[in-house]
């Protein structure tokens, strides 16, 4: 057993499961610790994803009460049905579109000047939205969700398969713009996480199962457990910051991280491409 590489497997299940679902991006903080760890194998991309599965896990323990009744409720309530249909209806705009664009924006966007323009963009877009006054809410817990607002939802979760955009942090300053509490916009955007990434990483697994073998095992053990325990402790952390504070320190963040990504390409010290 590779002591040296279960402990790198933990470093990057930490790195996964603090970044997954705070507006900061997880791709890109994932892309910077696997070259400082010296992981490049396509084993080590496929790893990537699929940690994600542990984060998930997080969310779904921290969420399970609610998941559970919805659950129970499905057959016969009518809130629990439009629940669920309403996180199936923002699920699939990624799929299709991930299905469709995916291998070309792995190819093509994956590059220093787009991951830092996401960061830096994307950090504008945060310091605007929480700027702007906020007297129009309209929808203070997710069971008041249409089916519309999912579907927009859904629509903005897309430009997070642009790399450095943060697919937590679309769903939550999108799901604030569209007249969502700070507390629904985030709820709704744990609650689409569960199939979005579920979904990705049984994807990569299949579709990239050549690159793995048994031996692999427990470095994804590994890295699933810490990407779990990591998250839980975030998630939990986040819905109590999200009570008192705003989202304007991640937004200075993700701009140091974007200069971070331009001076380290320059260098030559990371290489950003995902090719």
């Amino acid at each position: 057993m590779d002591i040296v590489l279960l402990v790198k497997a933990a470093i990057m299940g930490i790195v996964e499961g603090l970044t997954e679902f705070l507006p900061i991006s997880s791709t890109g903080h994932l892309i910077l610790t696997g070259h400082l760890l010296g992981l490049h194998a396509e084993r080590d991309k496929v790893f990537e994803i699929a940690i994600q599965t542990g984060a998930i896990l997080a969310v779904i323990l921290v969420y399970w009460q609610k998941i559970r009744s919805t659950i129970v409720a499905l057959p016969t309530q009518r809130e629990a049905q439009r629940f669920a249909a309403n996180v199936l209806v923002a699920f699939f705009p990624a799929v299709i579109l991930g299905l469709a664009f995916g291998k070309m924006i792995q190819n093509n966007l994956f590059t220093p000047a787009v991951v830092a323009t996401s960061f830096i963009v994307g950090a504008f877009i945060i310091l605007w939205a929480e700027k702007r006054p906020h007297p129009n809410i309209r929808i203070h817990e997710v069971e008041e969700m249409r089916w519309t607002d999912a579907l927009k939802l859904g629509l903005v979760q897309c430009f997070a398969l642009i790399p450095g955009t943060s697919r937590s942090g679309a769903t939550i300053i999108g799901g604030m713009l569209l007249g969502l509490s700070r507390k629904a916009a985030t709820d709704f955007s744990f609650y689409l996480a569960i199939p979005t990434l579920i979904g990705a990483g049984v994807y990569s697994l299949v579709k990239e199962r050549q690159h793995l073998s048994v031996d692999d095992l427990p470095m994804f053990a590994v890295g699933l457990l810490f990407s779990f325990a990591s998250a839980w402790l975030c998630v939990r952390w986040l819905l109590r910051y999200i009570s008192t504070h705003s989202f304007v320190p991640f937004a200075w963040y993700r701009i140091a991280f974007g200069i971070i990504v331009l001076v380290t390409s320059a260098t030559g010290w990371v290489q950003w491409s995902a090719k």
